[in-house]
């Protein structure tokens, strides 16, 4: 063997999983980091009412501090997820620069669910102001106040739930890549690099 393989029969790879593992969970920080950048300018209302932060005087870098801390432990999470799917997938022979392009994939699914979420609150919030103001807590009166609110709390949801639901796709999507280089490979006789 040549020290590079294709998973199949390639060198077991334990230092590129631990690089992806910490990637994903300085990725989860980094998401958190920017899309709270936006809430947290977008509707500081939001926070002060759900976080409780009616004392705090910069309500925008508390919620940036937040939604990094909230993205580093969700990134533990969703890191050990992947990571273990890709050590299993690959027999832990995955190169890193292979399993970071499907890593920069899951995050950017995870973003695009933010503003999904984000837009989808939106839209039921136009629709009907009243149901909405009903049945979430604290939404504002005035309805540019409660539009801005809307976006927060959903992009919020979207970023949560289109995480887990980025994690798996991502792992299917990566199996099916990895399965496809693999083949690949042993056509050409010749191990990935």
């Amino acid at each position: 063997m040549n020290g590079a393989g294709t998973g199949l029969d390639g060198p077991s790879r334990p230092l590129d999983l631990a690089g992806l593992l910490i990637t994903r969970v300085l990725a989860g920080g980094l998401l958190g980091a920017a899309t709270n950048a936006v809430n947290g300018a977008v509707s500081p209302t939001y926070f002060v009412t759900i976080m409780g932060w009616q004392g705090v005087e910069d309500v925008w870098r508390a919620s940036i501090a937040q939604d990094i801390f909230e993205g580093l432990l969700s990134g533990v999470f969703f890191s050990l997820v992947f990571t273990v799917g890709v050590g299993i997938v690959t027999r832990a022979a995955c190169p890193y620069g292979f399993a970071l392009k499907h890593l920069l994939g899951i995050v950017g699914a995870a973003l695009i669910c933010w503003a999904l979420g984000g837009l989808a609150a939106v839209g039921l919030a136009s629709l009907s102001p009243e149901f909405y103001r009903h049945a979430f807590i604290g939404v504002p009166g005035d309805d540019p106040a409660m539009l801005r609110y809307a976006w927060v709390g959903g992009s919020i949801w979207g970023a949560q739930l289109g995480g887990l639901v980025s994690v798996l796709v991502g792992l299917v999507v990566f199996r099916a890549n990895w399965l496809r280089r693999a083949s690949n490979d042993a056509t050409r006789g010749s191990p990935a690099v």
